[in-house]
């Protein structure tokens, strides 16, 4: 009892010296209750059958019908297979791109080269992600400059995004293209907070740039670079449906189609949404097991955590 009063008497002390700072989190709190936590509300459909004329508390429980027609549907494992491929090659070559770039740039002694670097790389980033398909869609054409190029060695040319085996290629590195200069932006902000004493005492003794790499600034990285994996799990099967909605068509449904743009085709063009809903549930739900487990993983192995 004594310790509540304490505890609630340090809160009101707190409040009392701090009241602008507290007034200050008033929006964001209403923000993310508004935009984020209320229509978290609308998850009840999922487990309805909704109709817009009985509102979602009057609409009929159907319990977990709906996960049930998903699961044993034909398009349950085409689209799990695919969400989970594309994240994988997402993670696996995009994920550690900015890494290297960072590291790149961390190498170069020139700041007018570097700063020439870093605004060709940002660039694509604040490129409108319209544009950007568009951008793609014209370079890959039967007549686009990648086929040019491609045809000039001796190759036949081809529309690409009508074929389903080159479209995860064709995500993954526009991917690249398009983040590598934005992510290293937090990996370059880690590494200029490393100590430089420790680089100094390195080449005294004797330490090469790529030792100096390898013992000073990975580790120095490390933390970073796990809070960032820790992130990416948590959203690890949320594929931009987009991209995805602006490159893919039904020839590439084999392989392009994910949750995502199956949630969208089912709930905005079928008007399935109690049906859609419960898809994208089920894709929250696997992101929230995938962010706890990296979580956990990495306070056990690097001691770094979000929580």
């Amino acid at each position: 009892m004594g310790n509540r009063q304490t505890l609630r008497r340090r809160l009101v002390r707190d409040f009392l010296l701090n009241k602008y700072l507290y007034l200050m989190m008033v929006p964001v709190i209403a923000y993310y209750l508004v935009f984020f936590y209320g229509p978290m509300y609308g998850a009840l459909i999922a487990f309805k059958d909704y109709s817009p004329m009985k509102g979602i508390l009057g609409s009929d429980w159907v319990g977990l019908k709906h996960f049930q027609d998903f699961f044993g549907s034909f398009y349950f494992l085409r689209v799990l297979k695919n969400t989970i491929l594309i994240s994988l090659y997402t993670l696996l070559f995009e994920f550690p791109a900015p890494i290297l770039l960072a590291l790149l740039i961390n190498e170069v002694r020139r700041k007018k080269f570097k700063r020439v670097v870093q605004t060709i790389t940002y660039m694509p980033y604040f490129i409108s992600l319209v544009v950007i398909c568009g951008i793609i869609t014209d370079f890959t054409n039967a007549d686009g400059l990648i086929n040019r190029m491609f045809m000039f060695l001796g190759y036949d040319g081809q529309a690409m995004l009508q074929k389903p085996e080159l479209f995860r290629p064709i995500y993954v590195l526009s991917e690249i293209w398009q983040r590598i200069g934005w992510e290293s932006i937090i990996y370059i902000a880690a590494l200029m907070s490393i100590d430089l004493e420790q680089y100094e005492a390195a080449r005294i003794d004797g330490a090469s740039r790529l030792k100096q790499m390898i013992y000073i600034t990975l580790p120095g990285l490390l933390p970073t670079i796990m809070i960032m994996f820790i992130l990416r799990m948590g959203n690890l099967l949320n594929v931009g449906f987009e991209k995805i909605i602006l490159l893919y068509n039904p020839v590439t449904y084999e392989t392009a189609d994910v949750i995502s743009s199956f949630v969208y085709r089912k709930g905005l063009l079928e008007f399935g949404w109690s049906y859609s809903s419960a898809v994208g549930l089920f894709n929250s739900v696997i992101n929230l097991v995938l962010l706890i487990t990296a979580n956990t993983l990495s306070r056990r192995a690097t001691q770094n955590s979000l929580w």
